[in-house]
């Protein structure tokens, strides 16, 4: 019968000084060699993007930053810089459903993003509900949008003026929620005007609003042109209002079509 004979498995798996030595010298060679290509992989990460933004991003695309470094700076006004909407800033104003718009803006406020279900992109260039067309912030002096709304909603009448649609009081009945976030109660207005600029008239609101989602303090600014009317709401809370009233005041009165 044959008989098998048993060998350490020291014996099998020894290792010979030269080769043990060598794989010591791969190893740490390949150690020495691993900070070399994290140091290359950074470099490469952050030069990439800086190559692929030397391009100076449009307006629409830039959040979060303020909007004194790409807005010039408004002629009547230098401490302002001016915001004046192009084709390229909304779905509306591609479909030419809104007339190019404008007003100022202190230099260190910034722009905010806007989902996609509030900006209209979805509907245009048909639209049956209101969407936002800008929004702007500062933490420490308020808010500023523009809100659109198809004509027909508050007429049937072609091309109407805001003058059209009724006396101040009835159109920001209508439009009122938009500037509140929530309801709209006529004892939180305060104040109404009727403004001309050129041919287009303006509708102006002062509205104490304690229980509304933009703000405490909002003014608004009401127009009609083409299938659309226009609003422009500034927003703040009590403590944003007692410290720049006189700010907001000012970028509510620039705003024109």
């Amino acid at each position: 019968m044959a008989t098998a004979s048993l060998v350490p498995t020291s014996n099998i798996f020894h290792v010979s000084p030269s080769v043990r030595t060598r794989a010591s010298v791969i190893v740490a060679s390949s150690h020495q060699q691993q900070p070399r290509r994290r140091d290359l992989l950074l470099k490469t990460a952050v030069v990439i993007p800086a190559i692929l933004n030397l391009k100076e991003a449009p307006i629409s695309e830039a959040r979060e930053v303020e909007v004194g470094s790409f807005l010039p700076p408004s002629e009547s006004d230098p401490s302002f810089v001016l915001f004046k909407a192009k084709p390229s800033d909304t779905p509306a104003l591609r479909a030419g459903n809104v007339q190019p718009y404008q007003f100022v803006l202190p230099p260190n406020w910034k722009q905010l993003r806007i989902a996609n279900i509030l900006s209209g992109n979805y509907c245009q260039p048909k639209c049956a509900e209101p969407w936002i067309e800008v929004k702007f912030e500062n933490e420490k002096q308020g808010k500023v949008q523009v809100v659109a709304s198809p004509l027909i909603r508050l007429t049937n009448k072609p091309n109407a003026t805001i003058e059209d649609l009724g006396e101040p009081e009835r159109v920001i009945a209508s439009l009122g929620p938009f500037v509140t976030g929530n309801s709209y109660d006529s004892d939180e207005l305060v104040d109404t005007s009727i403004e001309k600029i050129g041919d287009q008239t303006y509708y102006k609101y002062v509205l104490e609003t304690p229980f509304a989602l933009t703000g405490s303090h909002n003014l608004a600014k009401a127009t009609a042109k083409g299938n659309t009317v226009v609003l422009f709401v500034v927003s703040a809370t009590e403590k944003q209002w007692q410290s720049s009233q006189k700010t907001l005041q000012a970028i509510l009165d620039s705003f024109q079509l």
